[in-house]
């Protein structure tokens, strides 16, 4: 091998963090924004009105409203999910599974009425959690790829690590006056990436474990014959899977079942799960909220759905190997953090994403060509996809919460809508950012992108102003602190701007300022001011 180990890995890692770059900036940004889901959400359906936690009897009969909806709109489905009224989000809320190849079903009800609620349709927080691991595709399809790039990510990691000698003189140092622009992204991509190195690492693996058996099921099928069920079951994640009789039954009132299992297991109440409702051996599940600490786990109690006796009561007692498993997601989703430490996480995502996005401009600035050539085929491209990712996936957000308030409450598809105005406002960047020139293409962008999130923040004050000339003001703290995120992500849009069109005048400030000798003009490139082990 001609080159040295330190070379060979600092190659590795230069290759290997472009090549899934793009994908694993929208997987860090949405991830990251998937801390706050249950609050984005909450911002999304801004009807809705923070209540007190409901009671036994309360629950037990906002479950008992979902069943009888389900029995009337639901009844060819094979499970039914009812997720009850909780404080963040005072609804009853109804999932249902249908057919293969048919649609599920989904739907928010009045606790009170059992009537369908009056709630803007939206998928809020949770379009962004699932985006985070399956980007909108086919879940198997997404699933994979999302995997792959995740495996680079650590190969990424580790090779960064091999790579940087002064790893730890990297997090000290940030030259943000550097002459060489070269020198400032590669400075700012090694404080950014040493200074949440141990998250980066963590969330990266732990992201791998929550999918491994998707991504290793070999021991699964040569154990269980690939019955994922009978697995969970064993290692004590799920109640003992109960298999249809195949003939009908008449369910029994549910309500006494959710009573008894709230007697039983301290912890909130998270969604009650009936499978197969409509046949003779219908079985009831109550699952709980997992108990404070990393491991996520989730008390469940199992009732015969035809008689309403209780068949099984799981409280802990999980595997070895389950519960390492159940550690690694706790960790991952970090469901055990309190406000300060979530924010900490929070933090260190956004660390992520600017690591991710500095490399990715870190490549395209080494590899810029002296003045008066032209850039190669392949540097346009990943300049073009690194306009595309850096600055059209923050532009689809803003567009997909500006829509969450401009789509009229009644349109058909709203949710849908929202979706697709967040892939319009992507695609729409992407394809206007090549005709730009290159100079000014970043200032542009970032510019309009900072536009969107200001009328974000601007569409909520004239909703909170138009329901204060409607006498029904009422200002609750998700929604300021959300549209103060938005005005703070537009200054800092901004400011990036700024920086990106000051980078963007100085080689114009520098060639104006250079002395002409006899021979022609003498021009001095300073992007190509290199660290070692870059090339």
């Amino acid at each position: 091998m001609q080159k040295g180990f330190r070379q060979s890995m600092a190659w590795l890692h230069a290759w290997s963090g472009l090549v899934v770059g793009w994908v694993l900036f929208a997987v860090f940004v949405t991830g990251t924004a998937s801390y706050y889901k249950t609050e984005i959400s909450r911002w999304m359906q801004p009807e809705l009105r923070a209540a007190e936690a409901p009671g036994p009897e309360a629950l037990a009969a906002a479950v008992e409203r979902g069943v009888a909806y389900m029995q009337v709109h639901a009844q060819g489905a094979r499970a039914w999910f009812i997720t009850p009224p909780r404080p963040e989000k005072p609804v009853v809320e109804l999932f249902w599974r249908n057919g293969p190849g048919r649609e599920p079903g989904h739907v928010l009800l009045d606790p009170e009425t059992g009537a369908p609620a009056a709630v803007r349709d939206t998928k809020g927080g949770d379009f962004l959690y699932r985006f985070h691991f399956e980007l909108n595709m086919a879940p198997l399809w997404g699933r994979w790829v999302v995997g792959i790039c995740a495996f680079v990510m650590l190969v990424a990691l580790v090779s960064g690590i091999v790579t940087h000698r002064r790893i730890f003189a990297d997090f000290f140092t940030f030259r943000r006056n550097a002459k060489s622009a070269q020198r400032g992204w590669l400075d700012a991509h090694n404080v950014t990436g040493v200074l949440a190195l141990p998250y980066h690492l963590m969330i990266t693996y732990t992201g791998l474990v929550t999918l491994a058996l998707m991504y290793m099921p070999w021991g699964m099928q040569a154990a269980y014959k690939g019955n994922a069920q009978a697995l969970y079951a064993e290692s004590g994640q799920i109640t003992t899977p109960r298999p249809p009789a195949g003939r009908p039954g008449q369910l029994a009132p549910v309500g006494p079942m959710v009573m008894q299992a709230v007697a039983a297991i301290p912890e909130p109440l998270e969604r009650v799960a009936i499978q197969n409702p409509r046949d003779a051996n219908a079985t009831v599940i109550a699952v709980f909220e997992e108990p404070h600490g990393l491991s996520h786990e989730h008390p469940q109690a199992a009732f015969d759905g035809a008689t309403g006796a209780l068949v099984e009561l799981r409280q802990g007692g999980l595997r070895p190997a389950a519960k390492t498993f159940s550690t690694m997601v706790g960790l991952h989703e970090a469901h055990f953090a309190g406000p300060a430490l979530r924010f900490l996480f929070f933090l260190c995502g956004l660390a992520g994403c600017a690591m991710v996005a500095t490399g990715l401009l870190l490549w395209s600035v080494a590899r810029l060509p002296k003045p008066g050539a032209r850039p190669s085929l392949g540097l346009r491209l990943v300049d073009g996809l690194n306009v595309a990712a850096i600055a059209g996936l923050p532009a689809g957000l803003a567009a997909f919460f500006l829509a969450n308030r401009l789509l009229p409450l009644g349109l058909a598809a709203r949710a849908d809508w929202e979706v697709w105005a967040f892939f319009g406002a992507w695609i729409a960047l992407a394809l206007i950012a090549p005709f730009r020139p290159r100079a000014r293409v970043w200032p542009e962008m970032l510019a309009g992108v900072a536009a969107l999130y200001f009328a974000v923040a601007a569409a909520d004050g004239l909703r909170i102003v138009r329901a204060g000339l409607a006498g029904t003001w009422r200002i609750e703290p998700v929604f300021l602190a959300f549209d103060a995120t938005m005005v703070g992500l537009a200054l800092l849009l901004l400011f990036a701007a700024r920086k990106a069109g000051h980078i963007a005048d100085r080689p114009a400030r520098a060639e104006r300022q250079l002395p002409r000798s006899g021979a022609g003009d003498f021009r001095v490139d300073e992007s190509r001011v290199e660290a070692p082990g870059l090339r």
